[in-house]
């Protein structure tokens, strides 16, 4: 098959990885790509919001599948173009999409079909959005309605926050049209837990859950981001809590999709937090997470064949496939990124590896984000968040602790790769796994 996956970053290169394992799998390209992905794929120079030379690319070159795992095309319809121009794809057309695309969407989709999720309010007037933060008892979570690169999520723990955030946000247009609404939420409390899903519409498939570490800096310091690093599964989330989970929230969405007459068809990612009165939603994404993929893919059982999977989702039989995971398994990505991010970053500097002395440690992957490669095939920053090193280790024994060894040795092997790996300006978080 001529597979096709849209994207250039490190969540691209860990589904390319996986899709290049598949007997299936004759050709791969990636648009754009990256210095990385560059080793497994043709990295073809169009960007992933150019729908119609996406489209285009597809239909000149036979594409038999394609895979659009960025959040910005997929809510802007480039499945439903691909679908359009006979292209089968992995993937939620633009009205299922909107699950991400419109954070007020989905709020009153949970609302309307009594989904556990924070109380919330919406907002499109400044001065009444600041009256009612006025008014009510701090922290308050503010965040943009649409999309903004996981950066448009302020938790407010003073009014003067809150105020900045608002006016940041819906006055001065940080975030352009995405923050011309905005929730104020209650400030919820507890374990954080990510959970990627396969499903087709009718059947859903959770896959190891994860922890998120989203802060800039160590013990959870400094700005939010697109995420600094990642551990599954995550040590909050037991088979009770899942079960739960499934019963009250995975389902009970996928099912009000179904009756707003948006099947939603590819990876659903559930953002959640346990609280004390139980699990609720924080938020979804419409496709695979960033870095939550660089850690959960790899522990994907070796007797999986992603092609096979993603196939199986998009032709709506996702219940005659098998998809099993390494239980006995945990995985810590921790990623390395230039010194300015999340704020706009010099690039540039050349990346240099010890492939060697990397290879000696057991399972580890450095999944490549904001790189390329010059006219010299020297490897360069191209981004933020620049890699993505992970590593998965085995338990020596499961208990009702979970995996805890086999999560002390991925971080372990994690951080040991790290040593081996330099660009000017390299910084990366000290602490991932230990909160």
């Amino acid at each position: 098959m001529r597979i096709m996956v849209v994207g250039g970053g490190g969540r691209e290169h860990a589904i390319i990885k996986y899709l290049s394992k598949s007997p299936k799998a004759d050709k791969i390209y990636a648009l754009p790509g990256n210095g990385g992905i560059a080793e497994l794929a043709e990295c073809v120079n169009i960007k992933a919001e150019d729908l119609d030379g996406i489209v285009k690319f597809a239909v000149n070159n036979k594409i038999d599948f394609a895979v659009v795992a960025p959040d910005d095309p997929l809510v802007m319809g480039a499945v439903d173009k691909l679908e359009a121009a006979g292209i089968k794809c992995f993937g939620p057309r633009a009205n299922a999409a909107i699950i991400e695309g419109s954070k007020i969407f989905a709020k009153n989709l949970m609302r309307k079909y009594k989904i556990p999720t924070a109380n919330f309010e919406v907002f499109s007037d400044l001065d009444k959005a600041i009256e009612y933060v006025n008014n009510h008892a701090l922290p308050l979570v503010i965040k943009a309605d649409g999309l903004a690169k996981g950066k448009g999520v302020v938790v407010a723990e003073t009014l003067q926050e809150a105020e900045d955030a608002l006016i940041s946000c819906m006055r001065d247009k940080k975030f352009g049209s995405s923050g011309e609404k905005v929730l104020i939420e209650e400030c919820l409390t507890g374990p954080e837990v990510s959970v990627l899903a396969f499903t087709d519409g009718h059947t859903l498939v959770p896959m190891v859950s994860s922890m998120d570490h989203t802060r800039a800096y160590d013990n959870n310091q400094g700005a939010n981001t697109g995420g600094m690093g990642v551990i599954a599964p995550n040590p909050h989330y037991d088979f009770n809590m899942a079960a739960r989970c499934e019963r009250e929230i995975f389902m009970p969405t996928i099912n009000a999709m179904n009756k707003e007459g948006r099947k939603f068809k590819g990876c659903l990612y559930f953002g959640l937090m346990l609280t004390p009165q139980g699990p609720k939603v924080i938020e979804y994404n419409c496709r695979f997470g960033d870095p939550e993929t660089q850690a959960v893919l790899p522990l994907l059982s070796d007797e999986c064949d992603l092609l096979e999977i993603m196939l199986a989702v998009s032709e709506e039989r996702l219940s005659s496939v098998r998809v099993l995971f390494k239980w006995d398994c945990a995985s810590c990505c921790v990623v390395m990124a230039s010194r300015e991010y999340p704020d706009s970053c010099k690039t540039g500097f050349e990346i240099n590896i010890d492939a060697a002395k990397i290879h000696e440690l057991n399972n580890v992957n450095i999944f490549h984000a904001g790189t390329k490669l010059n006219q010299d095939g020297k490897l360069l920053t191209s981004g933020g968040r620049v890699l993505a090193v992970t590593a998965v280790a085995k338990s020596k024994s499961i208990s009702q602790e979970g995996v805890g060894d086999a999560l002390a040795q991925a971080r372990s092997d994690a951080y040991n790769a790290i040593k081996y790996i330099s660009f000017d300006g390299a910084r990366y978080r000290s602490d991932i796994g230990l909160h």
